[in-house]
């Protein structure tokens, strides 16, 4: 189903505000990845920059498949989401690019992130091995739905 289709039964379009909402007052999601076969999808934390970046710390080893999937990525997309009730939900698809941000901008990056989350942050870039990783957003879509759908609201009335 299309999203205008599904408005028929109570979801909405979110506007660029609430967009920016729900990416700052979330701190997980799920990336995804061009992949042989089918998408890698990963849970991420991640922080968002009040604008039009997303940052996420990879903890990498010897071999991290996330990195080198992040590495040969023309494109990606993250998936955040608030589910309260079945329904009570917000959903944002982002689109765009992914890439190891150099060095000498990590630090920078790092202590912005740090501040706003520094226990999880603290203990990542702790870690023996990690990168860091910048999302460029270059598309949005949102959408909710916070109440019954219409047919329920009536107490059932609509299907009689």
């Amino acid at each position: 189903m299309t999203i205008d289709e599904l408005e028929a039964y109570g979801t909405e379009r979110m506007d660029g505000g609430e967009i920016d909402q729900l990416l700052s007052n979330r701190t997980t999601g799920v990336l995804a990845l061009p992949a042989e076969g089918a998408p890698s999808m990963r849970p991420l934390s991640f922080h968002f920059d009040g604008d039009a970046a997303l940052h996420f710390v990879y903890v990498v080893g010897e071999e991290s498949r996330k990195a080198e999937l992040s590495e040969r990525a023309d494109a990606a997309r993250f998936l955040v989401y608030s589910m309260e009730t079945p329904f009570n939900w917000r959903s944002v698809l982002l689109a765009g690019t992914i890439e190891r941000v150099p060095e000498g901008e990590a630090d920078a990056v790092g202590d912005v992130m740090a501040a706003a989350r520094p226990d999880l942050f603290e203990r990542a870039l702790a870690a023996e091995a990690t990168e860091l990783y910048r999302f460029d957003v270059e598309e949005r879509t949102g959408i909710k739905h916070l109440g019954l759908p219409p047919e329920l609201e009536d107490g059932g009335d609509a299907a009689e």
